[in-house]
């Protein structure tokens, strides 16, 4: 199997040759192996001929420079490059099994990677994309296929939105799919790899994650509330450690922008191909933990919840109520997500 491990004379002249190399599990969009230098473990990782290929690799390269400096490391030490193979050559990392608190750590740890990045890193990594008004085109069709009446300021309120999270200011260093498995857990910290999404924007975006349920991941998980307090907390503390100001209001718009997105309920593949939200109330399918009807539904409980108090989105806020309710009224067996990480 080594011989076919992608090592050119550009790495074998800075690293000198590998060993015992054994391929590892991964995505379809490329290949990882374990091998050995001079002894130590690496992990070396080649981005494949693929749509966006070139794109993905560049993105996860500059991440990994980006993110470099940040101590303690949140990320895996990037030992050599070559770019014309798409080939990376990382720090090998061991991966112990998260706490059943995880979040928290998670948290903390998500907000150093965010707080890599400062004003200076413009253009380096594409600016962050949020929902459109065609998202709310769908979403909007979709509460009226529940059979949801849909009150003439949703539209206004919901464009007003998608404006908001478009200008909402910030030069966070975000990962693009910071799931559950893409977190390494570690005797020194939880270290974060696959930065082929990586983007720079506003962190919330990213930290809406615990709370909207993973909506780029597979595993989607429902923390406990006091988990789920205690880790965004953890996240404002070590933001304000690393930048030495505090985390913007915005939360509940983050987590808006994720329930207006059909995409966040299919797998990568799948996104951009169609209107998924408008096949919800005809078919239901599976995505790793949950279906997607369950992740719709949790994620209209939240917003519901969120947006009680009032603020700019009260108006969704009864809508995804009044959607939550019409989802149970006609599959009632829908289940929440897990609260635990499988």
């Amino acid at each position: 199997m080594w011989s076919r491990l992608p090592f050119g004379d550009k790495l074998r002249s800075e690293l000198g040759s590998p060993r015992r190399a054994r391929r590892l599990g991964s995505s379809p969009r490329s290949r990882v192996w374990r091998a050995e230098l001079s002894g130590t473990p690496v992990v070396v990782k080649q981005l494949i001929d693929a749509p966006e290929a070139a794109e993905r690799y560049a993105r996860e390269w500059a991440a990994l420079k980006l993110s470099a400096h940040v101590d303690p490391p949140v990320v895996p030490k990037l030992l050599a490059a070559d770019p014309d193979e798409r080939v990376l050559v990382l720090e090998h990392l061991e991966h112990r099994k998260p706490r059943e608190d995880w979040v928290v750590d998670y948290g903390a740890a998500l907000a150093r990677l965010h707080a890599a990045t400062g004003a200076d890193a413009a253009g380096v990594l594409p600016v962050w994309s949020g929902p459109t008004r065609e998202d709310v085109t769908s979403f909007l069709g979709l509460a009226q296929a529940l059979g949801v009446a849909v009150p003439p300021g949703a539209r206004p309120e919901l464009d007003d939105l998608v404006d908001r999270l478009a200008r909402a200011p910030g030069h966070a260093l975000l990962h693009g799919d910071p799931c559950p498995g893409n977190d390494m857990h570690t005797a020194d910290g939880i270290r974060f790899i696959d930065f082929e999404q990586a983007s720079l924007g506003n962190g919330l975006v990213e930290l809406a994650y615990l709370r909207i349920g993973f909506p780029t991941c597979w595993c989607v998980t429902a923390p406990t509330p006091p988990l789920l307090d205690a880790a965004e907390a953890a996240y404002r503390v070590a933001w304000r450690q690393a930048t030495g100001t505090d985390v913007q209001e915005g939360l509940t718009d983050a987590c808006a922008g994720w329930l207006l997105r059909g995409d966040a309920l299919v797998q990568r593949a799948q996104r951009g191909t169609a209107d998924h939200l408008a096949r919800v109330p005809e078919r239901d399918w599976r995505w790793g933990t949950v279906t997607a009807r369950q992740r719709l539904l949790h994620r209209l409980g939240v917003i519901s919840r969120m947006a009680a108090d009032g603020g700019d989105l009260v108006g969704l806020g009864h809508l995804a109520a009044d959607m939550r309710k019409g989802m149970l009224t006609r599959w009632p067996k829908l289940a929440p997500p897990p609260t635990l990480r499988p």
